[in-house]
């Protein structure tokens, strides 16, 4: 599968910043931090793109 159409962290409505400077990024849907784009971890750990990602909606 092409890098460019798989779901990206960036791109995606649960996606957020943490405070926690050892685990900056996180993931709403599956409820966990990470130190790396949780979009990484997702496929790592179940071979699988992430079946969670709901793009971003625009704002007005």
């Amino acid at each position: 599968m092409p890098s460019d159409s798989r779901p990206r962290c960036n791109a995606c409505e649960h996606f957020h910043i943490t405070f926690d400077p050892n685990f900056r990024y996180g993931c709403r849907a599956l409820a966990f931090k990470s130190r790396r784009l949780p979009e990484r971890d997702v496929i790592e750990s179940s071979g699988q793109l992430c079946q969670f990602f709901a793009p971003k909606q625009k704002r007005p």
